[in-house]
């Protein structure tokens, strides 16, 4: 065991819970109840993608071809590698790694100010062109007369996610805080866990938003 573990010991679990087991398994049906939700406010969008781009293919090909797909790869592959630090960090945990684990959770952190950088370039220059939604486009090239419609879904699905990579990193922040206090170990890591877990939902939801807005379109 590393030098730089902290001291364990096991943690007392709250009064209602039958043991330390029962507090985190009921913890994470919480999260998971939660998550739920979230995947059920995107799945409306999604539906309203696939229905909008069914009866307009040529519009959502033209908003597409705006938008450039090696910022979205690159986005796609910075989330990618969060995902997996944000694995490690549980991984270390378990080991009672504080030091490991305080890395692992500011490498997913800087994982998530990356992806932000590169939407504000992608978003300063839709708002330089006047590629913006419904009646604040102001595109003058335009061939499809609806084109403003795409943006709409653009900045509904897009910046609804960014919304949740801020919350990510407000909570990746909290933990990470804790973590080194010494907080989290083998006997208590739940809050991490939880964050993980919608950290992964906001990926998985980028990894279906990439190729719907950036390629298939």
């Amino acid at each position: 065991m590393s030098t730089d573990n902290t001291a364990v010991g096991e943690r007392h679990h709250a009064h209602h819970f039958n043991n330390a087991e029962h507090e985190f398994n009921t913890s994470m049906f919480g999260v998971w109840c939660f998550l739920l939700t979230e995947i059920l406010m995107f799945g409306g969008l999604f539906v309203g993608y696939f229905i909008f781009h069914n009866l307009y293919p040529d519009m959502f090909a033209e908003g597409a071809s705006h938008l450039d797909w090696r910022y979205g790869a690159t986005n796609t592959l910075v989330l990618l590698m969060s995902s997996f630090t944000m694995v490690l960090s549980i991984y270390y945990a378990r080991k009672n790694n504080t030091k490991m684990i305080s890395w692992c959770l500011f490498i997913t952190l800087l994982c998530a100010i990356a992806f932000m950088g590169i939407k504000y370039i992608e978003y300063s220059h839709k708002i330089h062109e006047g590629l913006l939604p419904g009646e604040l486009f102001s595109y003058a090239h335009a061939e499809a007369a609806n084109l403003g419609l795409y943006f709409s879904f653009y900045f509904m699905m897009t910046g609804l996610h960014g919304s949740h990579v801020l919350v990510g990193m407000g909570l990746i922040t909290w933990i990470l805080i804790r973590a080194r206090r010494g907080e989290f170990n083998e006997h208590y890591y739940t809050p991490v866990e939880g964050v993980g877990l919608f950290w992964h939902l906001v990926d998985l939801i980028w990894i279906y938003l990439f190729p719907l807005l950036y390629l298939v379109g």
